[in-house]
Formats: structure tokens, C-alpha cells, sequence
């Protein structure tokens, strides 16, 4: 019995396989960060509809992820203080917000992050230590219509994500018996 509980012990050491591994996919049109700047790529300001827009999958009626800015919106992300001078914005942005309400914006938050935990089964199922490979991209996109024609756009985000996280404890399971203890107690 003892002999068993040991090869048990030893199979799951390096069992990679049995840890949690998750995803976090913001649905959305586009595979990959190259393929969502490829599309922003293709607005030209003052000559792109919105009708175009649809076109390139940036329809907030369509797909998910895409918010819609109105002109209160508009005003707060691109003159957030009184100190900011509003002459010095650029010519699309300006046109924008003297259309007032025939100013609309959208937004593009897409992205695709996978989480994967390496490492030692054992040490992660008793909580000694945890190790967490996060890879993906992230694509954040701005872009102003007046009157359903794009006058200003703006793209941003970040085309790698790579971090790796690693929690360790000491004490494995027990780590946080004391302080379970001490708020049961209270």
C-alpha cells in the first residue's frame, strides 16, 4: 500500500496535463491583433462610412465589443479638464465635437488571452507553488463619425502579451489556516 501511494505520488509530480489551464477570448471578428489593425488600416478619415464600416466587421450591431460613444463621451475621453485646450486637439476631433449630437463615436476592445498553469502537478494541487504562463493580444481602437462618416480614428493595444505569474507558500496547504483561524475567531 505504502509502495502504491509513493508511484501515485510520483506519477502526478510531473503531470503537467491534469493542471487548470483557461482562456479569456473577447469574441470578436478578428483572429489575431495583426488582423484587427489590418482592418483599421483600411479607414481613411473623411472618405470611410459607416456603411464602410460594416464592411470591415466594425459593426457594434453585429459584433460584440464594440461600444458606442455618444457626444457626452466623446467630450469627456478627448477634453477631460478645462485645462485642456481644445484648439490644439486634432482637425477630426474638433470637427467632431462642433457637430455636437451628430457626433458619434465607437470604441474596439478585442482581445485574446490564454492562461496556462506549468509546472508541477503536486506542487500546485498542494498549493506550494504556483506557476501561470499568460500569453495573447490586445487591440483598443477609437474612431469619430459625423454625420456616419469617419473623421478621426486612433489604434493601440498590445500585439504580444507574455507574463508569467508564480506564487509560492511555504507552508503548501496550511498557508492560510492562521488567518482563517483568527477571523473565525473574531
Amino acid at each position: 500500500m505504502k509502495r502504491l501511494a509513493i508511484l501515485l505520488v510520483l506519477a502526478l509530480a510531473g503531470c503537467g496535463a491534469m493542471l487548470p489551464h483557461g482562456d479569456s477570448v473577447v469574441e470578436g471578428p478578428w483572429k489575431s491583433y495583426a488582423e484587427a489593425q489590418q482592418a483599421f488600416d483600411r479607414i481613411v478619415p473623411y472618405r470611410t462610412t459607416l456603411a464602410d464600416l460594416k464592411v470591415l466587421k466594425l459593426d457594434p450591431h453585429a459584433y460584440p465589443n464594440i461600444t458606442i460613444l455618444n457626444y457626452s463621451d466623446v467630450l469627456q475621453r478627448f477634453i477631460p479638464s478645462p485645462s485642456i485646450n481644445a484648439g490644439s486637439l486634432d482637425g477630426g476631433v474638433k470637427d467632431c465635437i462642433d457637430a455636437k449630437t451628430t457626433c458619434t463615436g465607437l470604441e474596439i476592445d478585442q482581445r485574446s488571452i490564454k492562461r496556462k498553469r506549468i509546472g508541477s502537478f503536486l506542487a500546485d494541487f498542494l498549493n506550494f507553488k504556483r506557476e501561470v504562463d499568460v500569453t495573447g493580444w490586445r487591440f483598443k481602437g477609437v474612431l469619430l463619425l459625423k454625420d456616419n462618416v469617419v473623421v478621426y480614428k486612433l489604434s493601440g493595444g498590445q500585439p504580444i502579451i507574455h507574463e508569467q505569474e508564480e506564487s509560492k507558500n511555504p507552508l503548501g496547504p496550511l498557508q492560510g489556516v492562521g488567518d482563517a483561524a483568527v477571523k473565525g475567531a473574531f
